[in-house]
């Protein structure tokens, strides 16, 4: 799985946030294996010249699953670890929705719709 951040230019994007955000959300979707092929951060904040409000921070993540359409979520924090932390958890639960939804034992069985022919 590949992870992308892109930030405005108001919030840190060095090589730790990168890591962090790495470090997240491979911890929190390792478990759907090969069915999440990238996912995208945007990092931005909301307020940047006045510090009005303490959840100004805003962390979108944008989950590639093979074969469906991106799930995308968003969550806002005091900072960007939060907001990645926060978007992460909320990705995981998203990402375990849709990928149960689509799984094949949720697929009508052909012998459940169609009557048995006499033999």
């Amino acid at each position: 799985m590949q992870v992308f951040l892109n930030t405005d230019p108001h919030v840190d994007g060095r090589h730790q946030m990168g890591e962090h955000l790495t470090d997240v959300v491979k911890s929190a979707l390792d478990r759907f294996g090969e069915s999440v092929t990238r996912v995208e951060a945007h990092i931005s904040d909301e307020i940047s010249h006045v510090k009005a409000t303490p959840d100004e921070i805003q962390c979108t993540l944008e989950a590639r699953l093979v074969g469906l359409d991106p799930v995308v979520v968003k969550h806002r924090a005091g900072n960007a670890h939060q907001a990645i932390s926060g978007a992460a958890g909320k990705l995981k639960r998203a990402v375990a929705s849709v990928l149960d939804k689509h799984e094949p034992r949720h697929e009508p069985r052909l012998g459940a719709i169609l009557p048995d022919e006499p033999v």
